[in-house]
C-alpha cells in the first residue's frame, strides 16, 4: 500500500477503538495492528499523510534512541512490536488508539512501518478534590506538554480592552493550537488561521454592516455584554464568552449551532471544555461518541 492507501485502511481501525487488535504478523504480541507499506513508500510520505489528518505528531524514537519521556502517555504501546529493532517511530493519538508510523529493522533490511495500538482510556482518577477543570481537561486527554505555548497576553488584551479568563489561558498555554477530540478548536492570539482578536474586530465590522440577526439578543463585543468568541467546532457551531461584568472569570459561556440555536453554561471556560468531553448529556458533547478523549495539535 502506498501512503494513501495505508490512510484510508488506517482510518477504519483507529476510528474502531472497541475491536480488539490483533496482529497478524507472527511473533507479535496482541493489542496491535501492523499495516503492509508498499516498496518505495517512504516514512517522510506516510508521516505526511497521517500528519494532515490527525495533526502535528509526538516523535518516540529517534536514530533508535526512545525519548525518555516515552510512556503509555505518549505511544509508547507503538513500539512493543518491534522492541530494540526500531529507528525511527512517531505517534499520533486518537480516542482510544494510537497510530504510529516510522522504521524499523527487519528480515528484509530496515522498511517503513505502521502499526495501530490500543491506547489506555485517560482518566482524571486520582486528581485531588480541588484539581483546577484545567487539570482534570490535561486528565482525561493523556495530554503532556512539551513546553508552553507562548502569547503576548498583554498585547492581546490591550488590543481587545478587556482582560481574558484565566483559565482559557492556561489552556492555551498547555494546548497551544490545535483541537479536542479533533473537533473543539480553540481561537488564540496571534493564531495566523484562528486568531481571536482579529475575529473579534471583524465581527464587530460585519455586525455593524449586516446588523445582530445571527446572535439576537446579543451583539459582538466590543458591544457592552457582547459575544467574544474562543472556539469553534468542525460541524461550525461557535462558542463566545457572554462578556457579562467586569470579571472575565465570571462570564457564561454560549454555545450556537449553525442555525443559531444557542444554550448558554454558567461556569468557567475549563469547566465547560472538561464537561463537553466527558458529560454526554452536555449539548455538542463528544462524549457520545468517543470513550477516549485527545488533543489534535495542528
Amino acid at each position: 500500500m502506498d501512503a494513501h492507501e495505508v490512510l484510508a485502511a488506517l482510518h477504519p481501525v483507529v476510528w474502531s477503538d472497541t475491536q480488539e487488535l490483533q496482529c497478524g504478523q507472527a511473533g507479535h504480541p496482541r493489542g496491535h495492528v501492523c499495516l503492509t507499506v508498499s516498496d518505495g513508500t517512504g516514512p517522510s510520505a506516510l508521516r505526511e499523510e497521517l500528519s494532515g489528518w490527525y495533526g502535528e505528531p509526538r516523535t518516540l524514537v529517534t536514530g533508535g534512541r526512545v525519548d525518555p519521556a516515552a510512556s503509555e502517555r505518549t505511544g509508547l504501546p507503538l513500539l512493543a512490536p518491534f522492541g530494540d529493532d526500531v529507528i525511527e517511530m512517531c505517534a499520533w493519538a486518537v480516542g482510544g488508539r494510537w497510530a504510529g508510523c516510522g522504521t524499523a529493522r527487519t528480515g528484509d533490511g530496515v522498511r517503513p512501518v505502521v502499526v495501530i495500538a490500543e491506547r489506555a482510556v485517560p482518566s482524571a482518577a486520582g486528581l485531588p478534590e480541588d484539581a483546577s477543570w484545567v487539570d482534570r481537561v490535561v486528565a482525561v486527554t493523556g495530554w503532556v506538554a512539551d513546553g508552553p505555548h507562548a502569547v503576548d497576553w498583554a498585547a492581546a488584551e490591550a488590543r481587545l480592552g478587556t482582560a481574558l479568563p484565566g483559565d482559557y489561558k492556561r489552556l492555551v498555554e498547555l494546548f497551544g493550537r490545535g483541537a479536542f477530540d479533533g473537533w473543539l478548536q480553540l481561537r488564540l492570539p496571534g493564531d495566523p488561521h484562528a486568531d481571536l482578536v482579529e475575529h473579534s474586530e471583524w465581527l464587530a465590522r460585519w455586525a455593524e454592516v449586516h446588523g445582530n440577526r445571527l446572535w439576537e439578543p446579543h451583539r459582538p463585543y466590543p458591544a457592552p455584554g457582547g459575544l467574544l468568541k474562543w472556539a469553534d467546532s468542525e460541524q461550525a457551531d461557535s462558542f463566545y464568552w457572554l462578556t457579562e461584568g467586569p470579571d472575565p472569570d465570571a462570564w457564561p459561556v454560549l454555545a450556537y449551532e449553525d442555525d443559531g440555536t444557542a444554550y448558554r453554561f454558567d461556569g468557567s471556560t475549563g469547566e465547560y471544555v472538561h464537561r463537553l468531553l466527558t458529560d454526554p448529556q452536555q449539548p455538542f458533547s463528544t462524549a457520545r461518541h468517543f470513550r477516549a478523549h485527545w488533543f489534535q495539535r495542528y
